[in-house]
């Protein structure tokens, strides 16, 4: 049965005549070449790299596992610093600002000097070795980009686990990784509170079946922490005496790093990439997609614990020699426009964030961004999830002041790197329609049987290996296997979407959270937008909850605007602007009002919990959320209403 589309979305904008003139990509060129030799594309890609030793084969098929560019070696830090000295030694690669104010500049130099330093260390006095797992938990500080490159530099394999996890959910993946170091801080800033990180690894260590030996601490907020003598190292300790350190010669399929995919319940899983193939997306994406130029101040605002920050905070933009904005705190803290003000002080002119912090913003009002000077910005991007057309439009007109294209990108953990956009200098945009597949990506919309939909709903699938996509599920080939390619024949994403007479493709939100009404596939996002669209409300997750005549009856939370308030009135008036905008049958039954949703701290809404509480479950884990008490908020106004 396929996700039938209620949304009608006829909005469409253009980039500038003076964009598309200068932009790296305005041609329908590298479609072309694609087109023509897929494997030639991405060889000509591959090319732009610098490697050790060529390859004899570009790719190597046998679902689902593939090998791509096999025989060739390189390294993915050289390829990130050691090839921009000879002409960008002084460019800044980093900018750091902190959420107290501090701020810090990395030039390629002194970050190469960094990352060889902590590579000696971890190799000569820790004993690391090529294939060795290092897991990584901390603060979104320069540290722990530069632990990233020296664990590539030696052909470790890094695990990062987002600072916001638990320490069950830190002790589960350094169990499954088995890594035998642990490098952290003594905490981190957060709406300035301070998490207490070397607390958290302290009581995941506490498992004796723990395999880490060594626990590298970076000195940050200067708190007291508790110190395990023969255990714990200070960063500051190995860092004093600058050392060189040979990169690895790594092969193109040798891992790079696992990262282990967020809101998983039972055994995490520990999405593997590798090297060779990875590292040639991360650098190709970047380029094309933000439309990447040598004086570009770029912003990807995620943290290095997620897929984003990996490819788009630290490979993608340092292949390309670019220099990167880093901020460690939260966007509303002090105020709602610290992230204007960064903007305006440090000269940002590409900014990639989430449809969340959108919509955020607009919660707050356009004030905030209008008392400062947006003039540097010249791209804009979301990611992480799909963006309603009415926060598009406000990102649009507010912040890229109606002059800059936005690239709505789809891509997953999974893939490693953007899969679906449009390129910025040469594509219309719809709002709320992610785009095309990019050069070289083969992405369809599918029934139920693999049979492709050219106009329609239905499932999305990647039909065609790419260099990025993942090589299993860290010592789970089974599980690799049965998730993403029992479906089809082909790769499936898990996503659902529509295709419009375009190609461009909507991408509905996970398959599991499409909701089943009277026998109508309705996807989540559609009901959100219309819901979102209305003047009144800021924010919209809608779930599912048991009907005995439906089936499912749609149930909205919905967070308004400031200024307006909840009420019964407000409420009917809702459902009816639902059923105006995309039909009766999605029309909720019930809306609850919340001043906030259940969110990450990374700004994802949990809908996995409010599908719990509508099913009368236990919400189940709640503390990886920013704000956990707002579940019990939620429990309360259920039972009161439903």
């Amino acid at each position: 049965m396929s996700i039938e589309t209620l949304l009608h979305e006829s909005r469409v904008f253009y980039p500038r005549n003076s964009f598309s003139s200068q932009s790296n990509v305005s041609t329908q060129t590298l479609y072309e070449q694609a087109h023509q030799d897929r494997l030639s594309f991405w060889e000509s890609q591959a090319k732009k790299l610098l490697w050790h030793q060529p390859w004899n084969q570009v790719l190597d098929w046998k679902r689902p596992y593939a090998t791509w560019f096999e025989g060739g070696k390189l390294n993915a830090s050289e390829n990130c610093l050691d090839v921009h000295l000879a002409t960008k030694a002084n460019q800044t690669a980093f900018i750091w600002e902190g959420e107290n104010g501090e701020v810090r500049t990395y030039s390629y130099q002194a970050l190469y000097e960094k990352v060889n330093t902590l590579a000696f260390q971890l190799r000569h006095r820790f004993g690391v070795q090529k294939g060795d797992r290092v897991t990584l938990y901390m603060p979104l500080i320069p540290e722990l980009a530069i632990a990233v490159l020296a664990c590539a530099r030696i052909g470790a394999i890094h695990s990062v686990v987002f600072g916001g996890f638990s320490s069950a959910s830190l002790k589960d993946r350094i169990l499954d990784s088995q890594s035998s170091l642990l490098m952290t801080a003594d905490g981190g800033y957060r709406r300035g509170k301070i998490i207490p990180l070397k607390e958290m690894v302290d009581v995941a260590l506490s498992d004796p079946d723990t395999p880490i030996k060594t626990v590298l601490v970076v000195r940050h907020t200067g708190e007291t922490i508790a110190w395990v003598e023969g255990r714990d190292v200070a960063y500051s300790q190995v860092m004093e005496e600058p050392h060189f350190m040979k990169p690895e010669s790594m092969d193109s399929e040798d891992p790079l790093f696992i990262l282990y995919t967020s809101g998983t319940t039972g055994k995490p899983k520990g999405i593997v990439h590798t090297t060779g193939g990875y590292l040639t997306h991360a650098k190709y994406s970047t380029k094309v997609v933000f439309d990447l130029k040598d004086e570009d101040i770029y912003w990807c605002t995620a943290d290095i614990g997620w897929i984003t920050g990996h490819t788009y905070v630290i490979y993608g933009p340092l292949s390309n020699g670019s220099t990167v904005m880093m901020y460690e705190g939260s966007p509303d803290y002090p105020d709602f426009d610290r992230f204007w003000g960064i903007v305006a002080r440090h000269k940002v002119s590409i900014l990639y964030t989430a449809p969340t912090a959108i919509r955020s913003f607009m919660k707050w009002g356009r004030d905030y961004p209008d008392k400062h000077d947006l003039s540097s910005l010249r791209l804009l991007g979301t990611v992480g999830e799909p963006i309603n057309p009415e926060a598009w439009v406000w990102y649009y007109e507010v912040i890229g002041q109606s002059r800059c294209p936005i690239v709505d990108t789809w891509w997953q953990t999974e893939t490693g790197g953007i899969m679906i956009t449009t390129l910025p200098g040469l594509h219309a945009m719809k709002p709320g329609r992610a785009g095309l597949p990019l050069p070289g990506i083969e992405a369809k919309v599918l029934d139920e049987r693999g049979n492709e939909i050219t106009s329609g709903g239905g499932l999305l699938s990647l039909t065609q290996p790419w260099p990025s996509m993942l090589r299993g599920i860290w010592g789970d080939s089974d599980r690799f296997e049965s998730v993403y390619w029992s479906q089809f024949e082909t790769y499936f994403a898990g996503d659902g979407a529509t295709v419009d007479e375009d190609g461009y493709v909507m991408v509905l939100g996970r398959v599991d959270d499409v909701l089943n009404v009277a026998g109508h596939r309705i996807g989540t996002m559609e009901v959100e937008s219309a819901l979102v669209g209305h003047e009144g409300v800021a924010e919209a997750a809608v779930v599912g909850m048991p009907d005995l005549v439906k089936g499912q009856a749609i149930l909205a939370f919905v967070t308004l605007t400031e200024g307006v308030s909840a009420s019964e009135i407000l409420s009917k008036e809702l459902i009816a602007h639902v059923s105006q905008e995309i039909g009766a049958i999605a029309k909720p039954q019930k809306i609850i009002f919340t001043p906030e949703l259940p969110k990450t701290r990374s700004g994802k809404i949990m809908r996995r919990l409010l599908k719990n509480l509508a099913e009368g479950k236990a919400a189940g884990d709640t503390t990886t959320l920013s704000n956990p008490g707002i579940m019990d908020d939620l429990a309360l106004k259920m039972q009161a209403t439903c």
